[in-house]
């Protein structure tokens, strides 16, 4: 018995010593392809195929066609948050200077009736046009004064590639009777030069300042012929997903959608709007009262 088990060692042990050889020979033969460039990755060692790099790529892709539109869409909308701050800072330095002025609203003039107006300046004229010596000379400035709160963020017209310093006009049948003449001899609608008479016709029903399309924009007297003659002569702003804001004589602030698929834009002049259009009848609802 002593002479079978001493041999089964020996076997065992030459099995095992021959087992050792073959992993020690074989670990030598992978280190080896490892370090030509073959085989299994050396430790350390990055690599990828073509298909996994394109694969990477695609998802890259994907991702970011999902993402920039989102991106773009809340950039839009920080731009309108914006613009609304102006139109809020506008309402409540109108109200002060109101308050100052025992009870007159800020005058409203077009330009050709003069320069006393709530802000001076026309968008149509390029010296005008970039002029912001012209916003601080305004009746409102010692109220709203910074010339950033007359420029909507998302206004990007120019003039002489500079952009303009103004983006905002006021409602004109207030700060002025100008609308008493001939756009109102038998209509009988109301204007307003102070705040009483805003008042009576009640404060929230009626606007005040608004956004307005780059291609109309000239004086700071946003017109509104009530009698349809002209609709739509001063176009609102289309910069806000095809939206306008506006804000009211009691502080608050809206955002009109252009809804009414007949409403044109006013990339060309005498661009010509129905008295039925669906959006010029909302402005108007807001703008005065009989």
């Amino acid at each position: 018995m002593g002479v079978q088990s001493n041999a089964h060692f020996q076997i065992v042990r030459c099995r095992s010593k021959k087992r050792l050889q073959n992993y020690m020979v074989c670990s030598q033969n992978r280190n080896r392809r490892a370090r030509n460039g073959h085989g299994s990755k050396a430790p350390g060692q990055l690599g990828f195929t073509l298909i996994e790099i394109l694969v990477v790529i695609a998802i890259i892709a994907i991702l970011a066609s999902l993402l920039l539109p989102a991106l773009s869409l809340g950039k839009s909308k920080g731009k309108r948050i914006a613009c609304s701050n102006n139109l809020r800072q506008f309402a409540l330095s109108t109200q002060m200077y109101t308050a100052d002025n025992d009870g007159k609203l800020v005058d409203n003039l077009p330009m050709r009736q003069g320069t006393n107006a709530w802000v001076t300046g026309n968008m149509a004229e390029s010296s005008d046009a970039t002029n912001q010596n012209l916003i601080r000379q305004s009746k409102l400035f010692p109220y709203a004064n910074q010339v950033a709160l007359y420029h909507c963020p998302s206004d990007a017209s120019q003039s002489g590639g500079v952009p303009r310093v103004r983006s905002y006009s006021m409602n004109s049948w207030l700060g002025s009777r100008y609308m008493d003449g001939g756009y109102n001899r038998q209509s009988g609608f109301r204007t307003f030069v102070r705040d009483s008479e805003i008042a009576a016709a009640g404060a929230a029903r009626i606007w005040s300042i608004t956004d307005e399309h780059e291609v109309t924009i000239d004086d700071a007297s946003f017109l509104v012929t009530m009698d349809d003659s002209q609709p739509f002569a001063s176009f609102p702003a289309t910069r806000h997903e095809h939206g306008y804001g506006l804000n009211f004589a009691d502080g608050h602030v809206e955002t009109y959608k252009l809804r009414d698929g007949n409403t044109p834009s006013p990339v060309k002049p005498g661009t010509q709007v129905s008295p039925n259009n669906l959006d010029w009848l909302r402005l108007k609802q807001v703008t005065t009262i009989r």
